[in-house]
């Protein structure tokens, strides 16, 4: 397991959430001076802050709710007091999607993730951040290069695999996508692996023939293992803003998506879009990438995330 101390694992989400943190806090705090009246005016100006850091509708209007509520109690309120209210409220939205991903064992193979999402979210690199969690958590792990359409896709997972000792199944560059899965998935039981992730090409979601292809390669996988994908994984560019709600949503309809990894949350200032994501979407966040180092791919916990995304304190 990652050996970092909590404290070091919270700063470092502060860090990497940094631009959106100043998105989100430095508008607010301008916003707010002193003792102030929540009041329609307020939170108009708040609703503003808050779909400019790509929070979305439906989420930003449950956070004002939030407010509304505590002002019919209380309506005098400084910077810090609100800023706490926010983070409650936003807790509430996370809190239901904050699903740590659990590899459960099956007798009948490995357990197997299958990773989908659009060219460019970084579905590569985080397939290599996970295999070296699950490799530093004592599982045998390897990976299947099912992104044929690039040939540049499969040297990238053959370099990542050399780097940490991974065995990587791949195939010439146009070979089909589904034959290599399951040539990955054969070999996986045969050498009693533990997890296999595979490789998808990046896709739009609004290509329908390559969504097609994805729910081949679904079937394909269960006929070597009912069970299998036992995870369908979909990474999302946080920098893509509320079209990450669009891709989520389609590709959900498309072959069914069992968590979200967002990536990129370090280089970006909307990473509100995670409260969107969990009002509208409900889908499992299972992770987060805070960075570009191997470590910096992190289990979704929504306290630290909202305190991080206000620039709160770490929850007890």
């Amino acid at each position: 397991m990652p050996n970092d101390q909590p404290a070091g694992l919270f700063s470092r989400l502060k860090a990497g959430l940094r631009r959106s943190r100043k998105a989100l806090t430095t508008p607010l705090t301008e916003l707010i001076k002193g003792p102030v009246k929540i009041d329609s005016g307020l939170l108009d100006e708040l609703e503003t802050v808050l779909l400019s850091a790509d929070v979305g509708v439906q989420a930003s209007q449950r956070l004002l709710e939030t407010l509304r509520a505590q002002a019919s109690r209380d309506a005098s309120h400084d910077a810090n007091a609100l800023l706490s209210q926010l983070q409650s409220g936003m807790l509430e939205i996370l809190q239901p999607v904050a699903q740590p991903l659990v590899i459960r064992h099956d007798p009948d193979g490995p357990f197997m993730i299958l990773m989908v999402g659009v060219n460019g979210a970084g579905k590569t690199t985080t397939i290599a951040k996970l295999a070296h969690r699950f490799q530093r958590q004592g599982q045998a792990v390897m990976l299947a290069a099912g992104d044929t359409f690039r040939a540049a896709a499969i040297t990238q997972l053959q370099n990542w695999g050399q780097r940490y000792q991974l065995p990587v199944v791949a195939q010439q560059p146009g070979a089909d996508s589904a034959s290599v899965i399951y040539d990955a998935l054969e070999s996986a039981r045969a050498r009693h692996m533990d997890i296999l992730i595979a490789d998808t090409a990046g896709r739009l979601h609004t290509q329908s023939g390559l969504m097609d292809e994805l729910a081949k390669i679904k079937r394909i996988a269960g006929k070597i293992n009912a069970n299998a994908p036992h995870e369908t994984l979909l990474v999302i560019d946080a920098g893509t803003g509320q079209n990450a709600i669009a891709q989520a949503r389609q590709f959900h309809d498309a072959i069914g998506i069992t968590g979200l990894v967002l990536s990129k949350l370090d280089g970006t200032a909307k990473g509100g879009v995670a409260l969107a994501i969990a009002e509208q979407l409900k889908i499992p966040i299972r992770f987060i990438g805070i960075g570009e180092s191997i470590d910096d791919l992190r289990p979704f916990n929504s306290a630290d995330f909202a305190a991080a995304l206000l620039g709160q304190s770490s929850p007890p």
